[in-house]
């Protein structure tokens, strides 16, 4: 409950960005960048919340958490223009990245973290019909206030958990933590502005990787780097959620495009697919240490592979809509077992650092996906 509220806020604008352009006076692929936003801030927040996790202990870091989500909600209600929106939207998606952060600290096995993480699918794949149905009743404001859910968790893990601060043994690196914020952000911006923010991530991951060698116990530990499962995982589950993000967006204007179906039904038929891939996708990361990593990694490259082959190349409009459940499993299943086999890989000290980078790159799939739908479908 703690983690998985951010993901029906994160998705509720799937089936409403033409009304809340309209509110806000400004073309729908402008809108998107509410999108965007938020996944960037959850991509960059989350290492930063990592290391206040790893600094602070878990008391200050869902107190601070908190606070965002309240601010950002409040701001959000209120914001007559986008930018100011887009700040509420972004403080929303650090305090939720906090909480995941938590959430995913706390979990241990790959069975837990697969609740988590099919958690995600499930409020995730609830998150479009539920943002629309939100917005029908009342306002779309309302619907991107649905990650405030989580707050009522708080008390019950704040009641149970160590909130205890470890004892600090190295100074803050600043200086790596916002090279690391700066090169996540040119990332994002490549499918909107490709030519400068290729350049300038080029230039800020540079700049990064002199600093890493320089500190290597730094803000982006060079040993973490340097380990294979870690690498190898963290960047499976970025494609995995591009993946993912790109077809959850593209999808329901492609079948708005190509059929008569109301947003209601692709709506509807959007969220079975998903919860049928979410319950999967818990299936499978429950099973995941049965089965070994070589039958897991095989299993997710084929699943992840068949969604945006099928979404390419099938002429059935009901084809198409049955794309999100393989997305949906690779993704899930994919950041749950991955999360745990990149932190195994990490020592005990490093691992909230662990978490954290994986999720940064995890979250960059989450930016990447609605930037490329807006380019493939509402043209950029």
């Amino acid at each position: 409950m703690l983690a998985t509220p951010i993901a029906a806020s994160a998705n509720s604008p799937v089936l409403i960005l033409p009304g809340m352009a309209d509110s806000l006076g400004i073309r729908t692929a402008t809108a998107t960048w509410l999108v965007t936003v938020f996944a960037w801030a959850m991509a960059v927040g989350t290492p930063l919340m990592a290391g206040l996790l790893r600094r602070r202990g878990l008391g200050a870091t869902l107190r601070l958490s908190a606070a965002l989500v309240v601010a950002g909600t409040a701001v959000v209600a209120v914001a007559p223009w986008l930018q100011l929106a887009m700040a509420g939207r972004a403080a929303q998606a650090v305090g939720g990245a906090g909480l995941i952060t938590a959430a995913m600290s706390l979990a241990g096995s790959v069975r837990r973290m697969g609740v988590i993480t099919a958690g995600f699918g499930i409020l995730g794949a609830v998150g479009p019909l539920l943002g629309s149905a939100i917005a029908g009743t009342a306002s779309w404001r309302v619907s991107l206030a649905v990650g405030a859910v989580a707050l009522l968790a708080l008390p019950a893990v704040m009641r149970r958990a160590d909130l205890s601060a470890p004892a600090r043994t190295t100074p803050f690196d600043g200086r790596g933590a916002a090279l690391l914020v700066l090169a996540a952000t040119a990332l994002v911006l490549i499918p909107r502005h490709p030519l400068p923010a290729v350049a300038a991530a080029l230039l800020t991951s540079s700049l990064l990787a002199l600093h890493i060698r320089s500190h290597p116990t730094g803000f982006v530990p060079a040993a973490l780097l340097r380990t294979r499962a870690f690498t190898l995982s963290a960047l499976l589950a970025c494609a995995f959620a591009t993946s993912y993000f790109t077809l959850l967006f593209t999808v329901p204007q492609l079948l708005s495009d190509r059929t008569d179906w109301s947003t209601a039904t692709i709506g509807a038929g959007q969220l079975a697919a998903l919860l049928v891939g979410s319950v999967l996708s818990m299936v499978l990361a429950a099973a995941a240490a049965g089965l070994g990593r070589p039958r897991v990694l095989t299993i997710l490259l084929v699943v992840g592979a068949l969604a945006p082959l099928i979404a390419v190349l099938t002429p059935w409009a009901p084809l198409l809509l049955l794309v999100a459940t393989p997305a949906v499993i690779t993704a899930s299943a994919g950041q749950a077992t991955l999360a745990v086999y990149a932190t195994q890989a990490a020592p005990s000290a490093q691992r909230p650092t662990a978490i954290g980078l994986f999720n940064l790159c995890y979250q960059l799939g989450g930016a990447f996906g609605p930037a490329i739908a807006a380019l493939i479908t509402l043209g950029g």
